[in-house]
């Protein structure tokens, strides 16, 4: 079952406990204030469910700034690396310039550990990937 953990005009996130599963579903251009807020938010989330799996659908997401894009590489990235997630899917925005933005997020991450990227084009596409077993190796 999922439930709504958060929502605003420019974000829904939600979550499946059985699945272990984080959404977020985003909507438009946000500030870098409401673009911080959400990105908290998530990873609270990820967090208090020690999720393993996590769908940004990002098709109707707007345009990064760059000192946002900075922010989230250096304090966003390293929390998503040592969080409990292990697949992370993003739906591809239909915006050009927040589909160059992610892709030099993803560029500039590094080393994300246990944690695999995968784009797609429907979000029904990634949840097929995400609903695969995860092995979770223990941690020494």
């Amino acid at each position: 079952m999922v439930t709504t953990y958060f929502q605003n005009h420019v974000v829904t996130v939600t979550y499946d406990a059985e699945l272990q599963l984080g959404i977020a579903t985003w909507n438009g251009f946000l500030s870098s204030t409401e673009l911080r807020e959400a990105a908290e938010v998530c990873l609270n989330l990820t967090h208090e469910r020690q999720l393993l799996r996590w769908l940004g659908d990002n098709r109707k997401l707007r345009a990064i700034r760059q000192a946002d894009q900075d922010w989230f590489v250096a304090y966003i990235l390293p929390r998503l690396v040592g969080s409990t997630l292990r697949r992370n899917a993003s739906v591809v925005s239909e915006d050009l310039f927040n589909k160059m933005a992610v892709e030099q997020i993803i560029k500039r991450a590094g080393n994300l550990g246990d944690m695999v990227l995968k784009d797609f084009e429907s979000p029904e596409e990634a949840m097929v990937w995400l609903k695969q077993p995860i092995e979770v190796q223990e941690q020494a």
